[in-house]
């Protein structure tokens, strides 16, 4: 028996389901567009097997991290690596059989949706994840890793990805991409510059990160002049790479445009560790509004992904590090916040600020109808614990009658788990044809603007939103 309904995501009305159903079969098979994203370029770059099954599905993806440490599980017993070098577990087969014997932990969620699309259309697998099936899913999966179709290029291909963004630090060197480009191989991998370690003084090692930006670029980061050209030829290092985005992580949306002798002033503070919490802030909300006129010049498109409350465990903090599930959404104000860079720059066309959040209740309030008044303006998809059915359907729901479909982009996954990514683009093609569905039912849409409106949101709006 397959693992997924055929019919999933669609209307329960059989009229609905219907006119759903070959919306979809238009753009099920469009290539994948993913402008955003966490995959490893080293993956591309060297093209191996990947190690095991526990590798690929279970150690890097803090969604199974957070589900299973809420009910016991130990991030130790699941391979996740300590900061101090400490024990883990390393042993492949027994992480697989941990995760195998609380896969029902998952049913219902969108993580579920996803295992199961890769574990049916990647791997041929036919038989429900438990206990019992640990074992036989371990051993098809080591050997289906073992053939020439399941490495990382040819699964690219087999997938349909047209383009592929990942997110590298802004000090980082990019090796990978250079062997990607200097390999021959005709995938498209791009990068795509984060600068938050170089940008937010309460990262760690914020000031040795500056001054690596400056040993890379020749620019004297010890200085406000400095630190801005360094940034401005990094980006353009990056572009060189591909490059079409910035992406900026940021505990809020705060904006701020302050005078530059302010600015340069708080960076010195900030160098010296001398920063308050509200300066930091202040100073992070005034690098927001420098990149988005450093985005006029160089046209990287800016994302914004403010709202987590990240590593809220401090112990689960200080064993693992970052990124390993405990990061919370918090309530987040854009209308306000977003002010400053807004009467700075939003008026611009040429600029594209592409804007994510955590807080759902923003959608309508805030998000729609900022975005459906300032030409520089997009709304990102549902992100993170909103990448769902529900998820998405909601955000539809709520934005579209302000901002229209024309003020968002389309999709993206931004995901670490590789063999998710055709997974979620599925979830988003079934629920976005969904509600288009809904949408000529109630007479509110024609039927034939449906099949181009279901084009855009698959490929189309990906595609110019982030100039690719």
């Amino acid at each position: 028996m397959p693992l997924l309904d055929e019919d999933r995501l669609f209307p329960p009305e059989p009229a609905l389901r219907d006119l759903a159903r070959a919306l979809y079969e238009d753009v099920r098979d469009l290539p994948i567009v993913s402008p955003h994203g966490h995959t490893d370029p080293r993956w591309f770059a060297e093209n191996q097997p990947f190690p095991d099954p526990a590798q690929l599905f279970v150690t890097p993806d803090h969604y199974l991290f957070r589900m299973l440490a809420s009910q016991g599980v130990a991030l130790t017993d699941l391979g996740v690596p300590r900061v101090d070098g400490g024990p883990t577990e390393t042993d492949g087969r027994k992480i697989w059989r941990l995760f195998a014997s609380n896969y029902h932990l998952f049913a219902g969620t969108p993580s579920r949706l996803w295992l199961d699309h890769s574990f049916q259309h990647v791997f041929g697998i036919d038989r429900r994840l438990s206990a019992q099936t640990a074992d036989w899913y371990y051993d098809h999966i080591s050997d289906c890793l073992t053939r020439p179709e399941f490495l990382p290029r040819a699964l690219y291909e087999r997938f349909g990805i047209e383009v592929l963004a990942t997110t590298e630090a802004a000090t980082d060197d990019l090796r990978w991409h250079r062997a990607i480009r200097e390999s021959g191989w005709r995938g498209r991998v791009v990068t795509a510059y984060r600068p938050d370690g170089v940008i937010d003084p309460e990262m760690p090692g914020f000031a040795d990160n500056v001054a690596l930006l400056g040993q890379q670029t020749g620019f004297d980061t010890a200085t406000w002049a400095g630190y801005l050209a360094a940034h401005r030829a990094r980006r353009a290092y990056f572009r060189e790479f591909g490059a079409t985005s910035s992406d900026h992580g940021h505990p809020s949306a705060r904006t701020e445009d302050l005078p530059q002798a302010e600015a340069a002033a708080l960076f010195q503070k900030a160098l010296r560790g001398d920063c308050t919490p509200a300066e930091a802030d202040a100073f992070r909300g005034h690098m927001l509004t420098e990149m988005a006129r450093m985005s006029l010049e160089d046209g990287l498109v800016l994302q914004i992904h403010p709202g987590s409350r990240r590593n809220h465990s401090d112990a689960v903090m200080a064993m693992f590090g970052r990124d390993k599930g405990f990061d919370i959404p918090g309530r987040t104000d854009y209308v306000t916040a977003l002010r400053p860079l807004l009467n700075a720059v939003g008026m611009c066309p040429d600029l594209t600020v592409i804007l994510f959040t955590l807080d759902e209740s923003s959608y309508a309030r805030e998000l729609a109808p900022l975005a459906g008044a300032y030409p520089c303006l997009r709304l990102g998809p549902p992100w993170w614990f909103h990448d769902s059915p529900e998820g998405m359907r909601r955000f539809r729901e709520m934005t579209t009658e302000t901002a229209g479909f024309s003020n968002t982009v389309g999709f993206n996954d931004d995901t670490r788990a590789f063999c998710s990514i055709p997974a979620r683009h599925d979830v988003a093609r079934r629920v976005d044809c969904a509600f288009l569905a809904t949408l000529v039912a109630t007479g509110r849409l024609d039927s034939e603007e449906a099949p181009p409106l279901a084009h855009e949101l698959t490929y189309g709006l990906a595609k110019r939103a982030y100039r690719l």
